[in-house]
């Protein structure tokens, strides 16, 4: 009994101490400025089934260990190798810009940004070599407001929804040289990449075919026009459906190639959670 009471005593000692302490701390608040919002991932998956030009040297993993070792634990590693262009990867502006930026001069504010969604599917759907036109941007700010200096235009086709067959995708699964006057599928045009760079000053230019150009092009002047001004290309993206007209937070970070003409590129958009088709 005498060795009960020696437990209880510091119990009883410390009660009200106990009963006056202060509850636990909330959990802390995110940090002001900390992206906040559902995560929609715009990339593929890179694997032999990724879509890459006709001329391009397609992705290739190779295993070099998967398995249990001798010590007991499993360990798995893998050499894999790529060309700049295929997948969903970044256009660095020296691809078609002699002198402009490579993959690690690109400030990283210009990978990350606010995104302005330009749906022409119905039109994609109707003509495989539509070029999105000035009309189509303008059509745009009618609805949903002007395009702000710095946005990120990603342009919805909807051709992502074909990735993985090339044949429906590119217009041919063919590969090489001949194969390039073969291609079919919607991109921007010249025009409209003109207004883009110099009437809004945007900071990049995203859509989800497997060219900023339309498949016909030969002269690629898209490209040229949006990369002499530094202006840098997202392609292959997918999963623009589910972006917002406006309001989505775009981060696309490629893999930080020095000298780089184009990179496998990660790229995701933070959609608030009251996004709206038309809200600002």
């Amino acid at each position: 009994m005498q060795s009960i009471r020696w437990i209880l005593l510091p119990l009883i000692v410390l009660a009200p101490a106990l009963a006056c302490a202060p509850p636990p701390p909330a959990p802390a608040a995110p940090p002001p400025g900390l992206l906040q919002g559902a995560l929609v991932d715009l990339s593929h998956e890179y694997s032999a089934d990724a879509i890459f030009w006709p001329t391009a040297e397609t992705f290739r993993l190779d295993v070099v260990a998967s398995g249990m070792t001798p010590e007991g634990y499993y360990y798995a590693a893998n050499n894999f190798a790529t060309s700049e262009h295929g997948g969903t990867h970044l256009d660095a502006p020296i691809h078609f810009a002699r002198g402009r930026w490579t993959v690690e001069q690109i400030p990283i504010e210009r990978l990350v940004g606010g995104a302005v969604v330009v749906d022409v599917s119905a039109a994609c759907a109707a003509q495989p070599d539509y070029q999105v036109s000035v009309a189509d941007l303008t059509a745009w700010e009618q609805a949903n407001g002007p395009i702000d200096e710095g946005a990120i235009v990603l342009i919805r086709t909807d051709y992502s929804r074909r990735w993985p067959d090339a044949d429906t995708y590119l217009g041919t699964s063919a590969r090489g040289e001949a194969a390039v006057p073969l291609l079919h599928f919607p991109g921007l045009h010249p025009d409209a990449a003109h207004w883009l760079a110099e009437t809004r000053r945007v900071k990049a230019v995203g859509i989800d075919t497997a060219s900023i150009d339309y498949g016909q092009s030969s002269h690629f002047e898209s490209h040229r026009i949006l990369y002499e001004r530094n202006v840098p290309g997202f392609e292959n993206l997918t999963n623009l459906d589910r972006l917002p007209a406006r309001g989505a937070t775009i981060v696309a970070l490629p893999m930080k190639i020095k000298g780089g003409s184009g990179a496998p590129l990660r790229a995701i958009a933070v959609v608030p959670p009251h996004g709206s088709a038309t809200g600002r």
